[in-house]
């Protein structure tokens, strides 16, 4: 199943969790970070990244996506260049290849520690 074109998101900034967020985590899980996509959120929680996506004209349409820290087999960090001005993550997981772009003023190195963090305290 290649899931490249489906998921692809852009990290706009860090923000605060959101506190509706609380009553999709497990018992015993937290959220650790939260950062605005280009329409709703991403939460770094301590077992999984929940990526919600409001839809249509409204946005009372959400999707929400979840992808366990276990399932990434292999990331990649990219910070901005002179010329170039995009950052992003990349993450080779059991589900396909995911794309997260960054926009200017995201700090891609904190992303890669979330994302060393979540991936290898779950080995």
């Amino acid at each position: 199943m290649e899931t490249a074109p489906i998921l692809a998101w852009t990290l706009q900034r860090e923000i605060p969790i959101p506190a509706d967020v609380a009553a999709m985590l497990l018992q015993g899980e937290q959220a650790v970070a939260a950062f605005q996509t280009y329409r709703d959120s991403a939460i770094f929680t301590t077992k999984r990244l929940i990526v919600r996506d409001a839809q249509g004209i409204t946005g009372k349409k959400v999707e929400v996506y979840s992808l366990p820290y276990s399932s990434i087999n292999m990331w990649s960090s990219e910070n901005a260049g002179t010329l170039d001005w995009n950052s992003e993550l990349e993450l080779w997981t059991r589900a396909g290849h995911i794309k997260v772009k960054l926009a200017k003023g995201v700090d891609v190195r904190r992303l890669d520690s979330l994302i060393a963090w979540a991936v290898l305290q779950s080995q």
